[in-house]
């Protein structure tokens, strides 16, 4: 497997090419949650990060949703297939707990909120084979959306030169998809997502977060104009009072890493510097975003404890906002 070498004092790491890498999987570790009504747009708009309500069918949108105190208890994507029905793509784990708070608070709303993971499904869709099946179509810009074969065709962010899209639709239609492409690794695509540097909230993580921690609000998942929801005045603090002391980095190890794993800082062994949002493996490389202290991050780093395999910092797709990088 090709690669360019990243050079550390103690080892060297090298990363995939993953040009060469193309086609197709179901991406079970996604739950869909289906919201339906005439006041679906205005209920999730009163409870999400994002400016749900002002949403276009033809725009896929990142979202959080938070508690009181601002912490992330779920990431999202939220797809508006018809003007009152939205499908909320989240983790798999996070789902029941999500829709069962969600659920909570729709009181006399005229909105129905439903577990769809059953009859719905969400395929990943990578690289030149995806590109050359889905022709004219697979040239959306990043989070744009169009229907495709009785389905929702969403294009992402391209990550290290690759061009990644999800489709969204009814299970049948999803194994025929699936069928008609080469099977794409589970630990390629998941290596992908961590190099994107768009955090996804696992059950390991729930409520660790403010948004602002894990770059949430770079990537497009915090809407600063639209108005109150849960956690609204914490989050608006962080961003206009630049109390953000924290952030999301790419990093990478000789050993597998997981969610909710501690990072330490020799610098300061007594306490975590920070914490594991998602990881993949690949090829033998192991790779995570991180939530580190910004001190922390030109220090020695080690997962698990003060003795820990060591962390390698790598590059984001996207800069943080030059005054933190100087914190």
């Amino acid at each position: 497997m090709t690669g360019v070498m990243i050079m550390s004092p103690m080892s060297s790491i090298q990363l995939p090419d993953p040009t060469s890498w193309g086609g197709a999987l179901l991406l079970s570790d996604l739950g869909i949650i289906q919201a339906e009504g005439a006041d679906a747009a205005s209920f999730l708009h009163g409870q999400f990060s994002q400016d749900i309500h002002g949403q276009p069918s033809d725009e896929a949108r990142l979202a959080a949703y938070c508690s009181a105190k601002g912490r992330m208890l779920a990431s999202l994507l939220s797809l508006r297939p018809q003007p009152e029905q939205f499908w909320l793509l989240s983790d798999a784990q996070v789902l029941p707990g999500l829709l069962k708070r969600l659920s909570m608070f729709v009181l006399r709303a005229k909105a129905k909120l439903t577990d769809a993971s059953a009859t719905l499904s969400v395929v990943g869709l990578l690289g030149e084979p995806a590109s050359a099946a889905l022709g004219e179509a697979g040239k959306l810009g990043a989070w744009r959306v169009q229907a495709h074969t009785q389905g929702l065709l969403v294009g992402l962010p391209e990550v290290r030169g690759v061009q990644r899209w999800y489709w969204v639709g009814p299970s049948p239609e999803a194994q025929a998809l699936l069928a008609s492409l080469p099977a794409l690794e589970p630990g390629a695509w998941a290596w992908l997502d961590v190099m994107s540097g768009i955090p996804s909230i696992e059950a390991s993580t729930v409520d660790q977060f403010v948004p602002q921690m894990v770059n949430y609000e770079l990537v497009g998942g915090v809407n600063f104009k639209k108005g109150c929801y849960p956690g609204q005045e914490v989050v608006a603090r962080s961003q206009y009072r630049g109390t953000t002391k924290r952030r999301a980095f790419v990093v990478h190890a000789e050993q597998a890493l997981a969610p909710g794993q501690e990072v330490y800082s020799l610098s300061d062994p007594g306490q975590p510097a920070g914490l594991v949002i998602n990881s993949a493996s690949v090829g033998g490389l192991h790779s995570a975003l991180v939530e580190l202290k910004l001190g922390a991050v030109d220090t020695d780093l080690r997962a698990g404890s003060a003795d820990g395999v060591r962390l390698h910092i790598g590059e984001l797709p996207y800069p943080l906002p030059s005054a933190e990088e100087a914190a």
